[in-house]
């Protein structure tokens, strides 16, 4: 088992597998490039907030327009998701039975043995509090966080986070933009009742949801199990047991 940081540009990834030959800065490198190139010709790519079709038949771009079209939000919503779930695609290629890739707070993952994913909320009471006990699966499985308050990504909500659960992790990503952008409304139980009630839009592509605003939160579908973490522990070193 190794545990590595890839840092390529924007993409800044915290990884641990059981493949110790991954060659992933290589597979990085090549989808960064196709995104570049792609966008050189469609420079609306990089700009929409509003899905687009595909026009070629590169296999990042098409995901990241898949998962667009689904949560109704533009390609690059899905973009760190993205780079992760086909980052773990090529572990799967490779055989492997426990892989984590983090991307930027969002994470593509297989496991063969239990798990904490903790969440990091902003300025909530919650944040670094509580995590997600993964079960051991056989399966691929995405957890992708937004946030009006937290990171560079542009959202239009107000929630500290929205976590969604999904079979992709580049659809992951996408929902929880497009979810998180309607976290609205009068106080902190508005704004979670609000953002559910959108959630319920987008239920037959995800396992489950779970929004914070400041102390309150509330789930949709069907989450892992919560536990307690420690707050001086980070996402990264939240990997096992």
């Amino acid at each position: 088992m190794i545990t590595e940081k890839i840092d390529i540009q924007e993409t800044q990834i915290n990884l641990k597998t059981d493949i110790t030959q991954h060659n992933l800065n290589l597979n990085i490198i090549q989808l960064r490039n196709e995104i570049i190139h792609y966008s050189q010709k469609n420079p609306e790519f990089l700009t929409s907030f509003e899905p687009l079709p595909s026009k070629t038949d590169s296999v990042i771009i098409n995901t990241m327009c898949d998962a667009a079209k689904k949560a109704n939000v533009g390609p690059m919503a899905s973009v760190a998701g993205a780079i992760a779930e086909l980052c773990l695609i090529n572990l799967i290629k490779k055989n492997t039975k426990y892989s984590i890739i983090e991307n930027g707070g969002d994470i593509a993952l297989k496991n063969n043995k239990k798990l904490i994913i903790g969440l990091y909320s902003g300025n909530s009471r919650l944040s670094g509090k509580i995590g997600f006990q993964i079960k051991p699966q056989s399966k691929p499985m995405g957890i992708c966080t937004s946030s009006g308050n937290v990171g560079h990504s542009i959202s239009f909500g107000k929630s500290d986070s929205v976590t969604v659960f999904a079979n992709q992790s580049s659809i992951a990503d996408a929902l929880a933009t497009s979810i998180a952008n309607n976290t609205n409304g009068n106080n902190a139980q508005d704004m979670v009742q609000n953002t559910l009630y959108k959630a319920d839009d987008y239920r037959e592509f995800y396992k489950g949801v779970m929004v914070v605003v400041d102390e309150y939160a509330g789930t949709i579908g069907k989450i892992p199990k919560l536990v307690k973490t420690n707050s001086k522990i980070v996402i990264s070193e939240l990997f096992e047991v």
